[in-house]
């Protein structure tokens, strides 16, 4: 006997680039909203050619064409949250800022503003036009500190540096509610990792984890983003989702560190199938 549920479940829809190896980007957006137990959508911006060496080719598609793809999912789906990540051109940004005017569920954005490997993945600079485009309309902001600095266009050394960096962006743009400063790229010398939760008019909460040596870290940043938006959808409550994300991060490297896909023997990707929530 057939049965048609009545309520429609949520959906995240990932907006990004695609990575041929499946360790960043959609991919890697999927896997984890899928690991995590939460239904996945995906709308591709740019098609990219890259391996653990690095990204060679990067090739933004039609801003219409990824609108389409977009309004494709939000007519057709109940779509609670969108995750961004690579836009791969600002005529892409734009035409997305546009969209977003009329959605109301959370927008979690990270601005992939260049690969593990430094390579630039946005055309030009372009930061200024991305703040008023995006970073405007986004409801949580997932940068890590090197990201962070080049958004407020200051230094980001120290914990307090990042700190006052994202306050800084919570007052100019009035629709963004939280920044989540990812932590290994500050203190690299330390044991440990610090994540960082500012909320607007509220107390900066910190989650801590071991700093795991392992190989395979390429896709990080898309996967923590995609974790925090796949728990949020879960839970509502953005302090529960940071921590849960955070301990879904040290899993999921600490257990990919126990296998090798790749030739070049580093910068391997995260193994999502290693990881059950």
């Amino acid at each position: 006997m057939n049965q048609s549920p009545s309520q429609l479940s949520p959906t995240v829809l990932s907006i990004a680039g695609s990575d041929p190896t499946g360790g960043a980007g959609i991919q890697a957006d999927l896997k984890t909203m899928t690991t995590i137990g939460v239904y996945g959508a995906a709308a591709i911006t740019c098609i990219t050619v890259q391996n653990s060496l690095g990204v060679t080719e990067s090739i933004p598609l039609d801003p219409g064409l990824v609108v389409r793809q977009v309004e494709a999912v939000l007519t057709d789906h109940k779509v609670t949250h969108i995750k961004i990540g690579m836009i791969g051109a600002i005529e892409i940004a734009a035409a997305l800022g546009n969209l977003l005017d009329d959605f109301q569920g959370e927008v979690i954005y990270d601005p992939v503003l260049a690969s593990t490997t430094g390579q630039s993945l946005l055309s030009g600079e372009k930061l200024s036009e991305l703040s008023s485009h995006l970073i405007s309309k986004v409801t949580v902001l997932t940068p890590n500190g090197d990201e962070l600095a080049r958004l407020c266009r200051q230094k980001t050394a120290r914990p307090e540096d990042a700190i006052h960096c994202a306050e800084h962006l919570l007052t100019r743009h009035a629709h963004l509610r939280a920044v989540i400063v990812k932590g290994g790229h500050l203190e690299q010398d330390s044991a440990a990792i610090h994540d960082y939760l500012i909320e607007r008019n509220k107390e900066v909460v910190v989650s801590k984890r071991p700093r795991i040596n392992s190989i395979n870290l390429h896709g990080t940043g898309c996967t923590y983003a995609s974790a925090f938006a796949a728990y949020h959808c879960q839970e509502r409550d953005y302090n529960t989702a940071f921590f849960r994300t955070a301990a879904f991060m040290d899993q999921v490297i600490c257990k990919s560190s126990t296998v090798n896909f790749i030739k070049s023997g580093s910068n391997g990707p995260l193994f999502h199938a290693l990881q059950r929530p």
